[in-house]
């Protein structure tokens, strides 16, 4: 008898600093929800990093660990993930967003925000991963239509991950070194948290009509687009669940969020 292949969820990280994968509570919750869930066919991510002009995705056998920050402590340039790729997964990304191109990358690999979770969640490196180009040059439309294409995956076993920060502000962030959340940033951490939770993805996807709290929490979008994504592969019934809710230095959440039970 074959192996019954799990429906995943699809999954939305707050990754926050790099020294997270160092340990900390927001790396404990993402060990503790690895452990909730079956083990993956594969994983797909889509990471705020790689953010370039085309849609991409990472296709070699043995994608690197990139180190992709400077200024911090030895310990994290000494992490290694070491998780295969896989090259049906790679094929069916291809198919399933046609006919939009997808150029397949043998040079990238898995930038921190994916591994800095991924070595929480699962940490023995052992399930497939595989990372998805962020194309800088489309609209919010474009990737929460990408997000759509790709929901077929979680019933073939695929775990959806997107990875960011709904709430980045950097600049802000190293200036204030603020212990207490702005006001426009806890604001619109609780404005996105709704409308998730009330499947209401217009809004999302038109953020800049949220106002000015949208425009201090998203001063760029490549830490945001990550979510689109994800809603993109939120189902009509699905249930959410929120954890690691919090802002740090202010300006940066580490709110995450689970679309859907594993089952």
């Amino acid at each position: 008898m074959s192996e019954r292949i799990p429906h995943m969820p699809a999954i939305f990280v707050g990754h926050g600093s790099p020294m997270n994968a160092l340990g900390g509570p927001y790396a404990e919750t993402w060990r503790a929800l690895g452990e909730s869930l079956p083990r993956p066919k594969a994983i797909l991510c889509i990471s705020a990093h790689w953010y370039v002009e085309e849609t991409a995705v990472t296709a070699m056998s043995a994608p690197r660990t990139i180190h992709d920050f400077y200024g911090f402590p030895k310990p994290l340039y000494d992490i290694a993930y070491p998780a295969p790729g896989d090259a049906w997964l790679a094929n069916r990304v291809t198919d399933l967003l046609a006919p939009i191109p997808v150029r397949h990358d043998h040079d990238w690999g898995l930038d921190h925000g994916a591994w800095s979770v991924l070595m929480h969640l699962f940490p023995r490196a052992d399930v497939p991963v595989l990372q998805l180009a962020i194309d800088r040059r489309q609209p919010p439309a474009f990737h929460y239509t990408l997000g759509r294409k790709l929901a077929e995956l979680r019933e073939e076993g695929v775990l959806i991950l997107g990875s960011g920060d709904w709430v980045h502000n950097l600049g802000l962030a190293i200036r204030a070194q603020s212990a207490a959340p702005f006001e426009w940033a806890d604001r619109f951490n609780e404005t996105v948290k709704a409308l998730i939770a009330a499947h209401d993805h217009v809004p999302l996807i038109d953020w800049i009509s949220l106002g000015q709290d949208a425009a201090l929490s998203i001063p760029t979008d490549e830490h945001y687009l990550p979510l689109l994504y994800v809603m993109g592969a939120q189902g009509k019934d699905d249930e959410v669940a929120f954890f690691n809710d919090a802002i740090e230095l202010g300006a940066i959440s580490m709110t995450g969020v689970t679309i859907g039970r594993a089952s």
